[in-house]
């Protein structure tokens, strides 16, 4: 008899972990039923954000264009100038020289990379299946003092140095509300080649139906983080096509259409 009960409460508590148990793309269907619902996510075609962010004392607004096709661009406002970084018109990758002032082309690698970023607006996880993505549940762990569901996810291969490397990313999500508080990646290129990257996600607001974090960090992992606080978000903004050509092209384009 003391046997038999040794056996049922084996069972029950195998069962009780088996029902509490997760799947990665419960994980990912909790998110999105929890910031708004798969359908508006969808209906996203873009997203507008304003921030500014503190350097060495001095608030420095920059604003933030991310499109679906994969348009975006980041935009400095520093002493009466705009600067332009990561700006992206779907094929070709531009950036301003902070020291000459003027637009620079990115190199091959780099651009065909960001080609690959443009799949996963306006979320990496939102149909990932049919981007031909996988994703795999790691387990829990704490990361800032958080306890999180740690998801691998995997996507296309990119290109480093004429070499095919893995595109592996760790995402962690808050066990209680089922939303990304970080993501860490390795370092692909640059002078922090190498290092893993972290960017944790927080304050999350509804904007439209949908919840986005209103709060963001980056930077290494153990490391120095820079933090970004936006001050608004718009979905579905309208932005005219030609702010993301390369200038020189952009003039072109124009002359071509007033002759």
């Amino acid at each position: 008899m003391k046997n038999l009960k040794i056996i049922l409460i084996a069972l029950m508590v195998a069962f009780a972990t088996q029902t509490n148990a997760q799947t990665a793309d419960e994980i990912i269907d909790n998110y999105f039923e929890n910031t708004g619902g798969e359908d508006n996510w969808n209906k996203i075609e873009g997203l507008k954000m304003s921030a500014k962010v503190n350097q060495g004392g001095m608030e420095i607004p920059i604003e933030v264009i991310q499109l679906k096709g994969g348009k975006q661009m980041t935009v400095i406002s520093f002493q009466g100038m705009k600067m332009y970084q990561g700006v992206f018109d779907g094929e070709t990758l531009w950036d301003t020289n902070f020291q000459t002032q003027k637009a620079e082309k990115n190199d091959a690698e780099t651009t065909a990379m960001m080609k690959l970023e443009s799949n996963d607006f306006p979320d990496s996880f939102l149909n990932y299946k049919d981007k031909g993505y996988t994703v795999e549940l790691m387990g829990k762990e704490e990361i800032n003092g958080t306890e999180a569901f740690k998801i691998k996810l995997v996507k296309e291969p990119v290109m480093v140095d004429g070499k095919e490397e893995d595109n592996i990313s760790y995402y962690f999500f808050d066990t209680e509300n089922y939303v990304p508080i970080a993501m860490q990646s390795e370092v692909k290129m640059g002078p922090t080649k190498g290092t893993t990257q972290e960017i944790t996600f927080s304050d999350y607001q509804e904007v439209e139906g949908v919840y986005l974090p209103f709060s963001m960090t980056q930077g290494t992992k153990g490391g120095a983080s820079q933090p970004i606080t936006f001050d608004s978000i718009e979905i579905n903004p309208e932005v005219d096509d030609k702010a993301f050509m390369f200038p020189e092209e952009a003039t072109t384009t124009e002359e071509k259409d007033k002759n």
